[in-house]
């Protein structure tokens, strides 16, 4: 029972695990917990689900509603079909900031769209004609919350908003966040900011393509393409000229942000220790260096390949060369072939050399429709011959093919070790004329705008809360009170393990399989090991206790004969008083301590026999009496057992 029992806590156990796999397979990727920085603690918790009658309200769903009585006190009363109540109130940042954006007003006072063309397109698909509207998300909404939206497909978007002030690279982090949802998906498309350079001709009217900017960041996705960019644009300093910078990919799988359809928060750290990290949902992706994780790199090479210089006509590469004193053996045939008929091989008996393997369908007819003229002479398909089927085999008969023995084919000279090998060739190297030492590529060119130059084959693609900072800090609460309250709802209203392994089993039936065996099997065990056994019958065993009499009894016809067998042998030694033993009465006295020695060896071996006897005659007794019962038995029987062996002695 303990082994069954075991079993079926291991099967148990396992069956839990596999359950929780299925439903973290197939489950909404969700971020973090709120927690750390950017976490709600139990004060802002608190302050979000206050009531207040002068703004908006979001209604989740919970077990638990939390209402005060007459006096004040919080009570708790369970009930599933009642709600708590998530205020929501447009953040405020707690620091100094160069840029924020809600979009909680409605209106895109504050943004500018691009009225110019693209260059280098199409002029039916040239313009920034898509569209954009400030609307709330359309699933898990926040009432009195609004984002920017792309609304159009396949077309090119173009929108931008000047800093409250310009931001300089000098001895401040830079912290750029901001929320995205991919409220349909992404088939191809992106969803990256631009930092626009401060330039004195920057316009955003004529906000494009080309239009210089300082970085870029932000998730982009092109079929099976998942990114998140971070590009930077250098200034070299011997020439000038700006050259695109690109991190490292993430290294965490991206594909999860794009498909669940959720709010992501999207955090660009870049220090002036020139360090940077990348967090989605305030769980870091990447992190680097300006210096070493970049691509290019920020600094050229020092020395080049002389472009001038060029392989000698003599010089030798080969490493090893025929040998040119090899000469081919005189038994060498290069041509022999690879393979030959098998001289061994004789027809098997019964082969029908003159029936074909196919033959004309006798049941098949021409179609009523086949015309000569057009389809040309009709012919019956062809069909394995019948007769073939119980012979060996139809048709002429051939040997089958063998490898050649004798096939060495063209015969090649061995390789040895070139003598004259002077190695791979490289060019000489030389000074690099366009190196330079940049160490502080933090120091990029300063920025004065933000914006989103976009084309999507989806539309619907949700921007919200944008901010630009210089402490990390401000970004995390200014992320508390916002995409914060974005996190709780949708988790809230997510469905639960249940309907989520049920929704999964509708696009995949081939689980309910694993369903039934992984809560079946467990059940099945559990009832074998642990349904109770089908009683076996009472049975009444009674022990009468031995009659203390009879022992007595026979343990005096023992100790009688006893006795006797002792006056024997007194009267049999009387003769030999006084006078040496002879030969006869030795002999005699060795007959009878031999048939003494015999008659108590009988005596025992008669006495374990009735004991046995009286054990397999005594009645049948109860098992509760067995014990106290049992117990005298066996203590009368030792003192028996002792008092023979004194008498013996």
């Amino acid at each position: 029972m303990n082994l069954g029992a075991g079993w079926v806590w291991r099967l148990l156990f396992l069956s839990s695990m596999v359950l929780a796999a299925i439903a973290s397979s197939h489950e909404h990727p969700e971020s973090e917990a709120l927690g750390g920085d950017g976490g709600l603690d139990e004060e802002e918790l608190q302050v979000l689900m206050a009531d207040d009658d002068e703004e908006e309200e979001a209604m989740v769903t919970d077990e638990e509603q939390f209402e005060e009585d007459k006096d004040g006190a919080e009570t708790s009363e369970i009930d599933a079909n009642v709600t708590f109540q998530v205020t929501y109130k447009t953040p405020v940042p707690t620091g100094d900031v160069y840029f924020t954006e809600t979009f909680d007003d409605g209106s895109l006072d504050r943004w500018q769209l691009s009225k110019t063309m693209k260059e280098d397109a199409d002029e039916d698909i040239a313009k920034y004609d898509g569209k954009w509207m400030v609307e709330p998300l359309k699933e898990n909404k926040v009432p009195g919350d609004q984002g920017l939206v792309l609304k159009s497909r396949a077309k090119h978007h173009a929108i931008a908003a000047m800093l409250d002030k310009p931001f300089v690279f000098q001895d401040e982090s830079l912290v750029v966040q901001y929320e995205v949802n991919f409220q349909d998906g992404i088939d191809c498309g992106g969803a990256y900011i631009k930092l626009l350079s401060d330039s004195g001709s920057l316009s955003l009217e004529q906000f494009h393509d080309r239009t210089p900017y300082t970085i870029m960041f932000g998730p982009d996705k092109c079929g099976e393409d998942y990114k998140l960019h971070f590009i930077f644009r250098h200034k070299n300093p011997l020439n000038k000229d700006m050259e695109e910078k690109h991190a490292k990919r993430a290294d965490v799988d991206l594909k999860k942000f794009y498909t669940d359809r959720k709010t992501h928060l999207y955090t660009l750290v870049l220090n002036p220790d020139n360090s940077y990290e990348m967090f989605i949902d305030q769980s870091s992706v990447s992190r680097g260096n300006l210096l070493s994780d970049m691509v290019p790199p920020v600094n050229p090479p020092k020395e080049i390949d002389d472009p001038n210089d060029s392989k000698p006509d003599d010089w030798d590469e080969r490493a090893k060369i025929p040998d040119p004193e090899a000469m081919k053996p005189d038994d060498w045939d290069e041509d022999a072939p690879a393979k030959i008929e098998d001289p061994d091989a004789l027809k098997p008996e019964g082969w029908l050399d003159d029936e074909p393997e196919f033959v004309s369908d006798p049941n098949a007819e021409k179609p009523e429709d086949w015309d000569e003229e057009m389809d040309g002479e009709w012919e019956a398909p062809q069909v394995p011959n019948p007769a073939c089927e119980t012979a060996p085999g139809c048709g002429e008969w051939k040997k089958p093919m063998i490898n050649n023995p004798q096939y060495k084919g063209k015969w090649k000279a061995p390789l040895i070790d070139n003598p004259n090998y002077q190695g791979v060739w490289k060019p000489r190297k030389m000074m690099n004329p366009e190196y330079f030492e940049d160490l502080h590529p933090f120091r990029m060119t300063p920025f004065k705008a933000v914006g989103l130059e976009l084309w999507s084959m989806t539309s619907d693609i949700y921007f919200d809360n944008f901010i630009i900072t210089s402490h990390k800090e401000v970004a995390d609460r200014w992320a508390s009170d916002s995409w914060g309250l974005k996190k709780l709802v949708a988790s809230a209203n997510e469905p639960g393990i249940f309907a989520q392994l049920m929704m999964a089993a509708e696009e995949r039936p081939w689980l309910w399989i694993i369903y039934i065996l992984t809560v079946g099997l467990p059940i099945g065990l559990a009832v074998l090991f642990c349904w109770p056994k089908k009683p076996v019958d009472d049975y009444v065993y009674k022990k009468v206790e031995l009659p203390q009499a009879r022992i007595e009894e026979e343990d005096e016809e023992e100790e009688e004969e006893e006795e006797g067998a002792a006056d024997e042998e007194d009267k049999e030694a009387e003769p030999a008083a006084g006078e040496g033993v002879t030969e006869d009465n030795g002999a005699q006295e060795d007959n009878q301590e031999g048939a003494d020695n015999g008659e108590e060896e009988e005596m025992e071996e008669e006495e374990e026999e009735e004991e046995e006897a009286e054990e397999s005659k005594s009645p049948e007794r109860t098992l509760e009496d067995e014990g106290d019962e049992g117990s005298v038995a066996e203590e009368s029987h030792k003192q028996a057992v002792r008092k023979r062996r004194v008498r013996k002695d």
